[in-house]
């Protein structure tokens, strides 16, 4: 297959262009000008005209829940919605178009959606008679109603480790807001669903394992998010939550041919567990290791979201003496970074307080001490505020900074609102500092963290490119090349895929994606309008737009 009279952006290291692209097997097999290229083209070649429109590689998501968003793509989605009966409305309609499931559930419930906090009352006066409950964007917190809390059993509360909290009200029973995914993974098992948040609640394995009419529905919901993903152009992805189960899931669908996307899935590691735990890392890593499907990398918490004051912070939050609890104690941490380190598996911690990000540095650092420095490339997820003093240590140590344009308050979906009464102006000057990591060293990948905000890359990347300011803040913009590299080259660099996908040079994979317009021409405000024309994982087309059906 050939692609030719296209805006070929390579994204290799010298940024160089072409015109036509071809792939056989698999395999990219040439790169250059039309001309050169067209002259490979036999009697079975398919040359696809790309009328100046602009081919890159395909997109690498380099933080989402593919399991997660996949399974969520059929539940009531309510965000962008205020108010007590816009939110009745939804549920009532939902809750009749759903009369079968034990639970109505919801996703993109603000944290602002009523103009008080959210109790089970208020879900009540929604449905009484059926559970209900909402998650919030950011999927740390949901909101549950008095028969779905009844029928959990958290009614009356529940001990739960550290960092996960039934929040109780002064008469006794549950507020209905369930912090952390220990509380309320309760809820969730409602739906059916329990099994598939182990990976990302517990660390744990569904027992007993699923049948083969379970694991049929999973792998369908699967597929539902991968058709979702090659919409979008993504071609690769590193799945932020998982265990065997996950990984056992996406390789029958790698036999069955239905695997549309590289996909990586990390072992969890939870502050419960001990560090013989690591064996089922190092055994996943060991039995899922292709082009297609890997692991080979260890994901942990180190604390949980600014609105709901669970990230931790060095200092208090606005008007509070709340700083947020770390979710593993700072030494044991160092020794568990040093232990995955020496089996030469990579770490990803989601940290997103100040607070969390020195302690999760603070470990990497330890574990190159100890073990030596290794190109192991230890990534932070998130880093929504850092301390000034950490900025260069991250560079230094050569962590990668994992990052996410849809977050930043005012830049995308989430509202401003978090920026005053949460983060507090007097610390902007911390926030989302995404230019100040890469002029201090640190590799940068860009991803979505799908289900949290919408997958589509190119709202990302305008939001990368229109983010304004904060009052008294620098630019943090990264600029568009920089910015399409962290969505391409950047994200397979830091997945340890370099060597298979991310650039559009002879030898690696034929992994592309075709927008449907000149990148470099169209306003920065457009980019989340543009569509994806062609999506092509391993040469094989996954997505083909209206255009060129």
């Amino acid at each position: 297959m050939i692609v030719t009279n296209a805006k070929v952006l390579t994204m290799d290291a010298a940024g160089s262009r072409a015109e036509a692209v071809a792939w056989a097997a698999g395999k990219i097999v040439a790169v250059g000008s039309a001309a050169d290229v067209a002259a490979l083209a036999g009697p079975e070649t398919r040359v696809i005209d790309a009328g100046g429109r602009t081919l890159l590689p395909g997109f690498v998501e380099s933080h989402l829940h593919l399991v997660l968003g996949g399974n969520e793509l059929v539940q009531l989605q309510i965000g962008g919605l205020y108010g007590f009966d816009a939110l009745k409305a939804a549920f009532v309609a939902y809750a009749a178009a759903n009369a079968d499931n034990a639970l109505l559930m919801a996703q993109g419930a603000s944290y602002e959606i009523l103009d008080h906090p959210v109790t089970r009352h208020d879900l009540d006066r929604v449905i009484a008679d059926r559970p209900i409950a909402m998650m919030s964007p950011d999927h740390h917190t949901v909101w549950a109603n008095t028969a779905a809390l009844t029928a959990a059993g958290l009614l009356q509360g529940a001990e739960m480790p550290h960092g996960h909290e039934v929040v109780m009200g002064t008469d006794g029973t549950a507020t209905g807001e369930l912090r952390e995914f220990e509380a309320f993974g309760p809820i969730l098992a409602l739906g059916g669903e329990a099994h598939l948040q182990l990976g990302i609640a517990t660390g744990g394995e569904p027992e007993p394992w699923p049948s083969d009419a379970v694991r049929a529905k999973d792998k369908d919901k699967i597929a539902a998010g991968l058709a979702h993903c090659s919409r979008h152009g993504i071609t690769s992805m590193v799945n932020m939550d998982g265990n065997r189960y996950t990984c056992q899931l996406l390789k029958e669908m790698q036999d069955e041919g239905r695997l549309t996307a590289r996909v990586k899935v990390p072992f969890h590691f939870k502050p419960h567990m001990e560090l013989s735990e690591l064996d089922r890392a190092s055994a996943m890593t060991a039995e899922y290791n292709n082009d297609w499907l890997s692991s080979g990398f260890v994901k942990m918490f180190m604390d949980g979201v600014v609105d709901s004051r669970t990230a931790h912070m060095i200092n208090p939050y606005p008007g509070t003496d709340i700083t947020g609890d770390p979710l593993f104690d700072p030494e044991r941490f160092k020794q568990i970074c040093i232990e995955i380190d020496r089996r030469g598996l990579q770490i990803a911690v989601h940290a997103i307080g100040d607070g969390a990000v020195r302690t999760t540095i603070d470990g990497y650092e330890a574990a190159g001490q100890a073990n030596g420095r290794t190109d192991m490339r230890h990534r932070i997820e998130h880093i929504e505020l850092i301390d000034k003093a950490d900025i260069p240590r991250i560079g230094a140590l050569g962590i990668v900074a994992s990052i996410q344009p849809p977050h930043p308050p005012g830049a995308m979906d989430f509202p401003m609102s978090t920026m005053e009464t949460v983060i507090g102006r007097d610390r902007w000057t911390d926030a989302y500092l995404w230019k100040t990591l890469a002029d201090h060293g640190a590799p940068v990948a860009y991803a979505s963290d799908w289900p949290v905000t919408d997958v589509s890359v190119m709202r990302g990347l305008q939001a990368s490119q229109t983010r304004v300011p904060y009052e008294g803040c620098a630019d943090e913009r990264l600029g568009l090349m920089e910015s399409l590299y962290a969505y391409t080259a950047g994200g397979a660099w830091a997945a340890h895929m370099e060597g298979i996908t991310g650039k559009l040079v002879v030898g690696l994979a034929a992994d592309l994606v075709l927008i449907d317009g000149d990148i470099e021409a169209i306003a920065p405000g457009d980019l989340g309008k543009t569509g994806i024309v062609l999506t092509i994982a391993g040469g094989k087309i996954t997505h083909e737009g209206a255009r060129f059906g």
